[in-house]
């Protein structure tokens, strides 16, 4: 007997048996128990999350002898015809590659005719969104209205390539992802049906890499299998898939958050040895950082041991949030820049490397940024004045270590009193700002819209927004609001909000202090304007 694949032989063949999409799964029942199916049903989402199997069940569910509360009874002659494959009523097509006008000019002469012996004659066109304009401009007219006797299902995962008149004539259907519970359920039935040993550890492993696709979970269990293991665990299957073990992932990143170069690199050298992809090891990093944030932030991670839970504890007491957020910030670019560079090795090294240097980022235990800054401005100081010499006794270096505290400390100080000066300002605020924060959100750019939060913002003049930072603005976030991407989605929020095209301006103290005495005064316009009860747009 002919082997057969895991995720074919556990294809769910009722609508109950389905994992994770029992708002679609009701509705189709509900429309089949009440004869109100539809001619044309648009199934729509990501891979191995149940469309073809979905399409395979209506299409036997409606043409059923003897259905039971909306499910094919699988056991009549149509039902055994269609599993089999041999019910000549029942059409699928690929899309992909029979995407011509001729493919589809066949089916629109052949929908004429009546079935052999089913009730319906259904089409199940898989990947549809691949037909040519030609055929979907052929197909549109019997979408419409086709005869009683014939039903479409089509299905994809990109359904804004379809054109909106293909749209509006189908029922749509939207399958999310399965989540990570019901496919560690779903993986332990197909184990227990298997007699495969598998620990609990190494199904939530496979559920993450899965990333929500039933038939992806089925695959990689499948492929641990052919490695002819007695028992499947979690340290099997990171090495099968070419994933470091998570005490490597903590190493580095420990070294990272104690700024420890070496350690860093000989952890990443020995993964590198042992032939780990550099890919899957950024990938780890980035999401067992984004972990530590969690748990700084909620106290709460799921996926981890008693043992495991402690280190993100011990690490995420040594770092601050915002250090956090510029690592995940910075692994996120490199894994961009690598996708495109012949030398990733290189890359990655040299941002560990950066990642490592105390100078980079934020670091809430010191000011590197000021002392620079400072001991900088006291060198050129000394040399415009010719007042220095070269020296190394300790009386001159006490009195250079009493100078930096000295200057550090004015520095501090300075910046307190410009804080509280800029939160105190009574400046005009845009009551959509929190709506395109809350926007920023919802499209998942959480490093920019966590560093607007403290933020205002104000009409500088007809054509520019300006954004105040309450709380001081770092070089760091500076150099978050300054990248080209983000001020272009920011642009484009603002201008939307505003009706016409705006631009935004990032405002420093001293701006937004003079701003807010401006806005403060009544200019000899805006007297007219309320004299003579027009509106007046004024440009600076």
């Amino acid at each position: 007997m002919a082997y057969t694949a895991l995720y074919r032989k556990f294809r769910p063949l009722k609508f109950e048996d389905m994992v994770g999409q029992e708002h679609i799964t009701k509705t189709i029942k509900n429309q089949i128990m009440s004869g109100r199916v539809g001619h044309a049903y648009l199934l729509n989402g990501g891979r191995g999350t149940g469309k073809t199997t979905t399409a395979k069940i209506l299409a036997r569910a409606i043409n059923c002898l003897n259905p039971q509360n909306g499910e094919p009874c699988n056991e009549c002659e149509i039902c055994k015809a269609a599993l089999s494959g041999s019910l000549t009523d029942i059409v699928e097509m690929d899309a992909a590659s029979n995407n011509s006008v001729d493919d589809i000019r066949a089916i629109r002469d052949e929908v004429n005719f009546l079935p052999t012996l089913a009730k319906y004659r259904v089409y199940i066109i898989d990947e549809v969104h691949m037909l040519s304009t030609g055929a979907f401009n052929a197909l549109l007219k019997t979408l419409e209205e086709p005869p009683a006797h014939v039903k479409f299902i089509l299905a994809t995962t990109e359904p804004q390539k379809l054109p909106a008149t293909i749209l509006s004539r189908c029922q749509r259907f939207d399958f999310k992802k399965i989540s990570n519970e019901d496919i560690i359920k779903r993986l332990e039935y197909v184990c227990k049906e298997s007699n495969i040993e598998a620990t609990e550890e190494a199904l939530k492993i496979i559920a993450i890499l899965a990333e929500g696709a039933m038939r992806d979970a089925l695959s990689i269990l499948e492929r641990c299998l052919q490695e002819g293991t007695e028992k499947i665990d979690g340290d099997f299957i990171k090495d099968l898939v070419g994933i470091p073990k998570l005490t490597f992932i903590s190493e580095i990143i420990q070294a990272i958050i104690e700024y420890k170069i070496e350690d860093a690199l000989k952890a990443v050298e020995t993964i590198e040895n042992e032939g780990k992809d550099l890919q899957n090891l950024l990938w780890e990093l980035i999401k067992y950082t984004k972990d530590i944030l969690v748990w700084k932030t909620t106290q709460k991670l799921e996926i981890y041991s008693e043992e495991e839970l402690q280190k993100i504890q011990e690490l995420s007491s040594k770092i601050s949030k915002e250090r956090l957020l510029q690592i995940i910030y910075e692994l996120s670019e490199l894994e961009n820049e690598m996708k495109w560079s012949s030398q990733k090795t290189i890359l990655f090294e040299v941002t560990i490397i950066k990642l490592c240097h105390q100078g980079n980022g934020v670091n809430s235990n010191s000011n590197g940024l000021e002392d620079i800054y400072t001991k900088l401005q006291q060198l050129e100081e000394k040399i415009n004045s010719g007042n220095f010499k070269i020296a190394n006794t300790s009386n001159s270096e006490k009195t250079d270590e009493k100078e930096n505290k000295k200057a550090k400390t004015e520095t501090k100080n300075v910046g307190k009193v410009a804080i509280e000066q800029v939160s105190n300002l009574n400046i005009k605020k845009l009551d959509f700002w929190p709506k395109i924060i809350d926007k920023l959100k919802e499209d998942r750019k959480m490093l920019l819209a966590s560093n607007l939060l403290n933020t205002v913002a104000t009409m500088v003049n007809d054509m520019t927004v300006g954004i105040v930072f309450q709380n001081g603005l770092t070089p760091f976030v500076k150099g978050i609001m300054e990248k080209p991407e983000n001020v272009q989605e920011l642009t484009r929020l603002v201008s939307i909000e505003c009706g016409k095209e705006m631009k935004i301006k990032i405002l420093d103290t001293s701006e937004a202090i003079a701003l807010a005495k401006k806005q403060k005064e009544k200019r000899p316009e805006d007297e007219m304007a309320n004299e003579l009860d027009i509106p007046v747009n004024v440009i600076d």
